[in-house]
């Protein structure tokens, strides 16, 4: 199928089960380009859900990058390579956008020294290869080596046999190590390599098939498959997250509430909620999240308006939380403009 000359800055997709199924292809690859342009030319045509962080130093360097993107159905499937990147999606773009789907990394190259790092944390998360995931919902920047991997886009809902709440899997790794990973990215190895000659139908049913794997082996490292036990933690954790986003507004909304409204096992819920650090810091994102997007649906009101509509005490309260978990000041989001930023030293 031929090649698509067109921006990648449309993705994700979605996905009308009423159409006809196709593969649509599109190829980008800057070798062509003069290597002084080499770069930018990469971030001038992958500008998308993501900022592209550079240097002056790095825009001078020769860069090699290319991709083979395929939409298939509700998927998009780009098999790319890269030098050393920066990608960063800020809680001010995400709040202007709305590109919401879930992304499934896979690294088809060892990629010693890419990190996950996220606003308001010291440290990120380094990765040495394997599978992660994020929510496009949520913050996240990702420094990635120069490697060869796959990202896969998909609709949320597709998983919520195993994650009620998808936003659960952002940020969560599968190490290289576990036979079951390196199963995945043997087959999704395969996929790359055999996509161009399949039909759509078949293509579709394989894809659906490898996402849904990687969702299980996330959903059995979360606790959340695989037994009698993982089926009631799924469904505590479902209960706990509803009552969260039922009472934000409140003011007494806390985790010793949750815990006996509901009438759970505290070490159980404290258990679930590990991985958003806990469930008052799960209380604390969800508030700021929802008020990030009310910063930018309603320009006219006041801050300290929504930081009251949100459960929090004071405006400055507010902010302070807002500056520690997205690094910027709510005013700050109604004034965000995307492309690519200029860092000020080599990352």
């Amino acid at each position: 199928m031929p090649a698509v000359e067109t921006h990648f800055h449309d993705l994700p997709v979605t996905f009308d089960a009423a159409q006809h199924l196709e593969i649509e292809h599109q190829r980008f690859d800057v070798c062509a380009v003069p290597f002084q342009q080499q770069l930018m030319a990469w971030c001038d045509r992958m500008i998308g859900v993501v900022d592209l962080l550079t240097t002056r130093d790095d825009r001078r360097q020769p860069f090699r990058g290319w991709i083979d993107r395929y939409t298939v159905g509700e998927f998009l499937f780009a098999d790319c390579y890269t030098d050393r990147i920066t990608q960063d999606r800020t809680i001010a773009r995400i709040s202007q956008d709305n590109a919401r789907s879930i992304v499934f990394h896979v690294f088809l190259d060892a990629a010693h020294s890419s990190e996950l790092a996220y606003a308001g944390k010291r440290t990120g998360t380094v990765l040495e290869g394997g599978i992660f995931a994020v929510d496009l919902d949520q913050p996240v920047q990702f420094k990635r080596a120069p490697c060869r991997h796959v990202t896969i886009f998909l609709p949320g809902a597709l998983l919520s046999d195993v994650f009620p709440d998808p936003s659960a899997l952002h940020g969560r790794t599968l190490s290289p190590h576990l036979p079951a990973v390196r199963y995945l990215v043997g087959r999704v190895w395969s996929f790359a390599a055999h996509i161009r000659y399949m039909v759509p139908w078949e293509a579709h049913r394989i894809l659906r098939e490898i996402v849904l794997l990687i969702a299980d082996a996330f959903g059995e490292q979360a606790g959340l498959k695989g037994s009698k036990p993982a089926l009631a933690r799924a469904m505590a954790f479902d209960q706990a997250r509803r009552y969260v986003h039922e009472n934000l507004h409140d003011d007494d909304l806390s985790p010793n509430r949750i815990v006996e409204s509901l009438g759970l096992s505290r070490p159980t819920v404290y258990r679930l909620f590990q991985h958003e650090g806990g469930l008052g810091a799960y209380i604390r994102h969800v508030r700021l999240r929802a008020a990030a997007d009310e910063l930018v649906a309603w320009p006219g009101v006041p801050v300290q308006q929504i930081a009251y509509a949100h459960g929090f005490r004071s405006a400055s309260d507010f902010t302070r939380a807002f500056r520690r978990v997205y690094g910027l000041a709510p005013q700050e989001i109604r004034e965000y403009q995307d492309g690519v930023r200029l860092l000020p030293k080599r990352l």
